[in-house]
């Protein structure tokens, strides 16, 4: 392999599609790109509440792989959109279950990012014996002190601007639990409060994400329909912890000392601070760290695109 920065793989369709009725009144869309009996891959997007894309397709070589992407309980092509009814951290843990049983495979690579490292631990944690590898990215333990640094005292620092923009939904009163008031909002009848209270969520998160603006990145989070599944799903999680044991993630990181894993984490990430990765990496040291300089949080920063790249490369055999 060249040292040259890899980048995403050419465009590809999917070979293959459909919705998976997983129970509880959910349908879990699911497609397949790449090669039919090429190594079995599933890529687990973020939010929660956010949804697979294209470009997800192209973190792997399409002549090796045989990709699944599906988008979470609630997010983008499953339905009912935006439903928060038996939607918690073990329904997808199940979910990806079901759907590794319905592809035939035995074992898969397993790939995160953000969120999607938040499922990807917890279920290599629950079904190691499935997982033949696991890449994870922008990783997220869901414990309390990264719930307050981010939506209560910490990022708020860094962006003050974007900040007062987050706030200005909620009334004084009620800003000593953001996430609370949030919840309130969001899951209320008022259609008017609602948008507005998912559009401010929504943004927050989507201008705070890289290391330098990036509109590409963030415009989608100033889409009304997108932004009212992508916050009321994320903030019912978020209030809810994950329904994980704080610390649980770390504390059962020793079920994965016998899964060859790659963990890529931007050195100025403001979602997810470093501290955590860093964790991780203690915890389970058997896999391998890149902690990147002059990156953010976004899978599509240069330095910790070719990290993910090269994992997978190197995950088939290249």
């Amino acid at each position: 392999m060249s040292d040259e920065l890899r980048g995403l793989y050419p465009e590809i369709e999917p070979f293959d599609s459909g919705m998976l009725d997983v129970g509880d009144g959910h349908q879990v869309y699911w497609e397949r790109s790449g090669t039919k009996g090429g190594k079995p891959a599933v890529f687990l997007h973020g939010g929660p509440g956010g949804a697979t894309s294209p470009k997800h397709r192209r973190l792997f070589d399409p002549a090796l792989y045989d990709i699944m992407l599906f988008d979470q309980r609630g997010c983008g092509k499953s339905v009912p959109n935006a439903s928060l009814e038996a939607n918690t951290t073990w329904h997808l843990v199940a979910d990806i279950e079901r759907l590794r049983e319905m592809a035939g495979h035995d074992q898969w690579l397993v790939f995160g990012g953000s969120w999607g490292s938040t499922l990807a631990l917890a279920y290599a944690e629950t079904h190691p014996e499935r997982v033949s590898e696991l890449v994870v990215r922008g990783i997220y333990t869901l414990t309390r002190a990264e719930l307050d640094w981010y939506y209560q005292f910490g990022v708020s620092e860094m962006f003050p601007d974007k900040w007062e923009r987050f706030v200005a939904p909620i009334p004084e009163a009620e800003r000593g639990d953001m996430m609370g008031a949030y919840r309130k909002r969001l899951v209320g009848d008022d259609r008017k409060a609602k948008v507005e209270a998912a559009l401010a969520w929504s943004l927050w998160e989507g201008e705070t994400i890289t290391l330098l603006p990036d509109p590409d990145t963030s415009g989608k989070f100033g889409e009304d329909d997108f932004a009212v599944a992508f916050a009321r799903i994320e903030n019912h999680y978020f209030v809810h912890a994950g329904w994980m044991d704080e610390g649980q993630l770390i504390r059962d990181a020793h079920k994965l000392h016998d899964i060859p894993g790659v963990i890529v984490h931007g050195r100025y990430d403001m979602p997810c601070p470093a501290k955590y990765a860093w964790a991780l990496h203690k915890a389970w040291p058997q896999a391998e760290f890149h902690l990147i300089e002059g990156a953010g949080h976004a899978y599509s920063e240069p330095g910790i695109l070719n990290q993910l790249v090269r994992a997978t490369d190197r995950f088939a055999g290249k």
